[in-house]
């Protein structure tokens, strides 16, 4: 990091050294779940599909997360052997819930024509939101509960509303309630203009309420405390947009990514994020978002504010025999994790290894990983962590260092940075991409996993079929 001497960041500041920041972590890092028997039924991602995601462009876009879901829906349903209404649930994450879209897991079944009787329910823990509802359908299916499972994501951050300032809210709410002409004009005397101006609530909502930090800001703490420069964030934003792009034109998203069409007509066929022709000169051009001048993070090493729908077909072993299925992937396990707030992106560190360790693997047991790309700095850091061996034995609990994880195991196919991060979608994404990832290159075994805003983690274990 390229910084003038005796100078420190806000970030820095807050995190004089590595060592405190590892203790904060480890004297909240959470409890793992506890050990499960891996004597339930198994459960099986037999089909999946995504909308391409789109950029957020200053305005709502073409879809509303029903919109999306319905478009993703309709063919991945259109496909299968049975019909709509076979299903037992179906289970959505949403965070960024419309008003006219209350419960979106209910009105995208009934939009896509599964029946009056289907039970729908939406989640929310804001990043991991997609995966949980795999999670959740994983459990129903594994304890007997379900034979078929709907799960997926979608968001519509363009869609995010406006939001008065609190004392616009009093003032509207005093106003509303004078019941005389006196009382209205004494209330109309406490209008000051700037009460016009509303707050963007995509803005709060990626401030965490706790610490009154954003996003940013935790990426960059963490940046610091593994030393993570501005030249590797870049370069690795740089390689996630050529990945996406690889991928995009050797017909890697065939079968997986499925067209939207708007209702003025307009075809969607690829995600459009993607800048294949940025380069590290370009790059080097942006300045820094949230910590300014020297700080890591900036807009073009930083996930995309984008719209997109995920789903994917969970089916236990009866179900694939009775329909004639064939597997992607299995599910043999996830974890959560919890941890400070401040540090949230080391989520993945967290739970992932705790995953790893109570399945009996190690790190090289795994064939390929997808986390999703929040920020490149914390995606480094996670790396970096992995291989500190002080992180790994006062916050892991391990021995040894956890270890690299090769940087061709890792979103072979690119990531948020380049794809987007639609914040309720993104977790089912990389599981649903993890599974064809696996099949498609002939491996075995891969872990999907992301940081969580408000200081959590997830991750989830498959293996091909």
């Amino acid at each position: 990091m390229e910084q003038a001497p005796n100078t420190s960041t806000p970030a820095q500041r807050r995190t004089p050294s590595r060592r405190v920041s590892l203790r904060r972590t480890e004297a909240i890092r959470g409890s793992r779940s506890a050990p499960r028997s891996q004597t339930g039924r198994k459960v099986y991602i037999v089909d999946g599909a995504r909308t391409p995601f789109l950029r957020a462009r200053g305005e709502p876009g073409p879809f509303t997360p029903v919109d999306l879901a319905v478009q993703c829906g309709r063919p991945l349903l259109g496909r299968q052997p049975f019909a709509p209404d076979a299903f037992d649930y179906v289970i959505l994450g949403c965070v960024s819930v419309l008003a006219d879209e209350m419960n979106p897991a209910r009105v995208a079944a009934l939009r896509l024509g599964m029946g009056e009787a289907m039970r729908a329910f939406t989640v929310q823990i804001n990043c991991g939101s997609g995966m949980q509802s795999i999670d959740s359908g994983f459990r129903l299916i594994e304890g007997g509960q379900a034979d078929l499972i709907l799960a997926g994501g979608a968001e519509a951050l363009s869609h995010s509303p406006l939001v008065w300032s609190r004392n616009a809210t009093r003032w509207f709410g005093r106003f509303a309630t004078a019941r005389s002409p006196l009382k209205r004009l004494a209330a109309l005397g406490g209008f000051r203009p700037n009460m016009l101006k509303p707050v963007i609530g995509l803005e709060r909502g990626l401030t965490d309420p706790i610490t009154d930090l954003s996003m940013g800001r935790t990426a960059e703490i963490i940046g610091h405390a593994f030393g993570i420069t501005r030249e590797q964030a870049d370069a690795y934003a740089l390689e996630s947009h050529q990945r996406l792009a690889r991928a995009q034109e050797d017909g890697t998203f065939a079968g997986e990514l499925i067209p939207a069409v708007s209702r003025d007509g307009q075809l969607f066929e690829k995600d459009d994020g993607v800048r294949p022709d940025t380069s590290m000169e370009q790059l080097a051009k942006l300045k820094p978002v949230f910590e300014r001048p020297y700080g890591r993070v900036t807009a073009g090493n930083s996930s995309q504010i984008t719209d997109g729908a995920s789903w994917v077909i969970l089916a236990s072993e009866e179900a694939v025999e009775e329909y004639g299925l064939t597997p992607i992937a299995r599910i043999v396990d996830s974890e959560w994790s919890a941890l400070d707030p401040a540090v949230m992106g080391l989520g993945p560190t967290i739970c992932s290894a705790a995953l790893t360790e109570r399945l009996g693997f190690s790190r090289e047991d795994i064939d390929l990983w997808e986390i999703n790309e929040a920020f490149a700095a914390q995606v480094l850091a996670c790396l970096a962590a992995w291989t500190d061996e002080d992180y790994c034995r006062e916050v892991l609990g391990l021995e040894a260092p956890y270890g690299e994880v090769p940087r061709d195991r890792l979103n072979v196919d690119g990531g948020a940075i380049s794809l987007g991060h639609p914040v309720g979608t993104s977790g089912n994404r990389i599981v649903l991409h993890l599974a064809n990832a696996l099949k498609r290159r002939g491996l075995r075994r891969g872990i999907a996993t992301e940081c969580i805003g408000g200081g959590q983690g997830g991750a989830m274990l498959l293996e091909v079929a």
